[in-house]
Order: structure tokens, then C-alpha cells, then sequence
């Protein structure tokens, strides 16, 4: 008698899910499963093509931001379950303000999204973002998060407690800007971004920030991909000024959990092909760790940037070759034009990024575990520069 095994994926749905291909690693594939569905979200309150200058968002900027500008960004802060790495994180950020002004005072933070696990829900806004950054000195703005949109139901209530994205909007959509109800006995106020995607225009750099909903990969309709394209084209205009996309699942990544979405990939691709312009650096988050790639088209260097440990306890490991974890430079054997470059897996942190004339100086602080001591201080884990009107890595 023949014995006729299925394919791994033709199992029954009663199994834990799969995870992406480990060894060797493929910095884009395909997800093993599809998550929760596209939801619907509400646009606004700002006009299109949503975008905003940092001075009308923030009353109080650094002086000489024309000549040098700083920022923190990162993403997946949400510290529930456990709330100790995200305070380790926040107190590192809250450390760099206050005192490393001597290379420039930063001017922000950049939420590369997930605000607020697992729903969004409005409860839990307070303990997990207005509480650890209470003491936090910089405006928070930036973009939602898979999480940040996935509407709680249960099987007896199977329409949302809450619309998706509606306590991130209140929260960082404000038509107001004032104190929410949510920020508790917290002073900060809520920002007053024009839609969940959008772009900032700083004196150095431009920021155009994408809402790639729920389902595992992301997903975009068309008109906001044909809002990216039309960004891209406007903001390329200036090139006195960086250029950034920012989006919540990354277009490369090595790791054991997610991967890097081809759907991300094909729709920044395609963007690029309308507009002529590429931007210097994608961030993005999503996956639990960080990692910085290195993409080279024609005789030009653009860098891909994972930054999704910024809180949430759970960390994800990188995948494998031949046995071992994989070891940095990395190329994969049929596209040797991506290069993994670098990586943290093992604990959380978060990005400073300097931007004066035109290079670019980035630097990945990774903070010490729980259970290591207090006084132990964040690390240089990763350290490039890039010259963005060349776009060449130099460092």
C-alpha cells in the first residue's frame, strides 16, 4: 500500500501556522498565512495630498534644523504583557534627548506603527504609550501599524467594539491637538497629522508615511498607491532634501516570523517606475528586531531598514544557512543585489539619525535586557552614513 504524504502547507488548520523559509534565507516571500482582512478606515481630517510641515505639528523645534536635523524612529513599542523592554527603550530615547545635544538636539520620534497591542484599543493607550513616554521630551507623530487597525470582535460580537483606527486617529489625527482622554494624567497632546498616511516636510528631509492595513504582508488599494507615486515625484523635486518612505511591513527582512513582503516590494517598485525617484532610505518595522540592507541599482545604494524592536516583548530571531545563523554581509544566491548588511535579534532598541548637508548618520542603540543592571548603557549596535544626493554608504 502507497502511503501519499502532503505538502507541509495542504495540512490541517488545527496545526500552529508555518513559518517562512529558514535556511537559506529569502528576504522577500510570500506569506504562510493571510491574517486579518483589509479594513476599511476612516480618511482625514486633513485634505489631500494630506501633507504637513513639522513647524505647524510641533510649537517647539530645535534651533538651526536648516543646517542639521536629528530623530529618533522605531516601531512595535506596544509594551503589553510585559512593559519592561518598552520602558527600557523609553528611558534610552529620553536619555538621548536630554543629553546628547552636543552632536545635535533631536527633534522627533518617528513611529514606524503598532502603537498599541493587540486592537488598538482605546483602553490601552495609556499604558502603553502616553505612561512610558510620560517623561519622554520630543513630539511622537508617524504611522499606524497592522495592530493599530486590527478592530477587536468576538464570536459573539462579530462587528468592532471599535472602528479600526479610531483610537489611533483620536490620538494622532487630532483636528484639536489637545490632551485626549486617553493620555490619562500625562501632559502630551495628541498630534494633529492630516490621515493615517501622509508625508512630513522637515527643513531636511522629506517623510512619506504609508498605512499598509492589517493583512500579514500589508495591503494598499489603489489609491494610495497612486498616492506614493505622486508623493514620490513631488517630494523629488527638492533634492536639497533626504528622502524617506516609511511603512509598517518591511520590504526585506531575514527573520523566522514574518519575512519581507513581496507585495511591499512590487508596490514600492512600481511607485519608483512612475515617479523616477527612489528614496534613500525605507523604514519600516513589523518584524521584531533589527536589520539594515543595502540595495544597489545601477551604480546607485539604497538602505533598507528594519527597526521593530522599539518595545514589544516578544523578539524575532533571524533565519539561518547552511545551520548557523546567518552571518552579515548576506547575499542571496539569485538576487546579489540586496545585501543583508547588519542585524540585532537578541534585544530591543531604537534609531538615532543625524542629517547635515547631505549625508545622513545613523546610528542603532540597543538597550539593555530586563534582567541585565540598570545602570548598564545602551550600545552602538549599528552605525552607516550615507551620502543621499550620491546614494553611496560611505561608512
Amino acid at each position: 500500500m502507497t502511503t501519499t504524504h502532503r505538502p507541509r502547507h495542504h495540512q490541517a488548520a488545527n496545526v500552529g501556522r508555518h513559518r517562512p523559509q529558514l535556511d537559506p534565507p529569502r528576504f522577500t516571500q510570500a506569506p504562510t498565512h493571510p491574517g486579518r482582512g483589509y479594513q476599511v478606515f476612516p480618511l482625514g481630517p486633513g485634505a489631500t495630498p494630506y501633507r504637513a510641515q513639522l513647524g505647524d505639528l510641533v510649537s517647539h523645534l530645535p534651533d538651526g534644523l536648516d543646517k542639521k536635523m536629528v530623530f529618533h524612529i522605531c516601531g512595535d513599542t506596544g509594551g503589553v504583557k510585559n512593559p519592561a523592554a518598552q520602558q527600557l527603550v523609553a528611558s534610552a530615547m529620553e536619555a538621548d534627548a536630554t543629553n546628547n545635544t552636543a552632536d545635535g538636539e533631536a527633534a522627533f520620534f518617528y513611529h514606524l506603527g503598532d502603537v498599541v497591542y493587540y486592537n488598538g484599543e482605546t483602553s490601552e493607550y495609556y499604558p502603553q504609550f502616553y505612561l512610558p513616554y510620560e517623561y519622554y521630551p520630543l513630539p511622537v507623530m508617524g504611522i499606524p501599524g497592522n495592530h493599530d487597525g486590527d478592530p477587536l470582535t468576538t464570536p459573539d460580537t462579530p462587528q468592532p467594539f471599535e472602528p479600526s483606527l479610531s483610537a489611533w486617529k483620536r490620538n494622532f489625527c487630532s483636528d484639536a491637538g489637545g490632551v485626549t482622554i486617553e493620555a490619562g494624567d500625562t501632559p502630551r497632546h495628541a498630534m494633529k497629522q492630516p490621515n493615517p498616511f501622509w508625508t512630513l516636510e522637515t527643513p531636511k528631509a522629506n517623510f512619506i508615511g504609508l498605512y499598509t492595513n492589517v493583512p500579514e504582508g500589508g495591503a494598499v488599494k489603489d489609491d494610495q498607491k497612486a498616492w506614493l507615486a505622486n508623493e514620490l515625484k513631488h517630494a523629488a523635486r527638492d533634492r536639497a532634501k533626504a528622502l524617506f518612505v516609511c511603512l509598517h511591513h518591511p520590504v526585506f527582512s531575514a527573520d523566522t516570523h514574518h519575512g519581507g513582503s513581496p507585495a511591499m516590494k512590487d508596490l514600492l517598485d512600481a511607485a519608483v517606475q512612475v515617479s523616477g525617484a527612489h528614496p534613500d532610505i525605507v523604514f519600516a518595522a513589523h518584524v521584531h528586531n533589527y536589520q539594515r540592507f543595502t540595495r544597489k541599482i545601477d551604480d546607485q545604494e539604497y538602505t533598507y531598514i528594519v527597526a521593530g524592536a522599539g518595545g514589544y516583548w516578544h523578539l524575532h530571531s533571524m533565519a539561518k544557512f547552511k545551520g548557523a545563523k546567518v552571518t552579515p554581509p548576506f547575499r542571496q544566491v539569485d538576487d546579489p543585489d540586496v545585501i543583508l548588511e547588519n542585524y540585532v535579534d537578541d534585544t530591543h532598541g531604537f534609531m538615532r539619525v543625524e542629517i547635515e548637508d547631505d549625508l545622513i548618520t545613523a546610528r542603532y542603540f540597543a538597550v539593555p535586557r530586563p534582567h541585565e543592571p540598570p545602570e548598564t548603557p545602551p550600545r552602538v549596535a549599528d552605525l552607516f552614513q550615507l551620502q543621499f544626493k550620491a546614494n553611496k554608504l560611505i561608512r
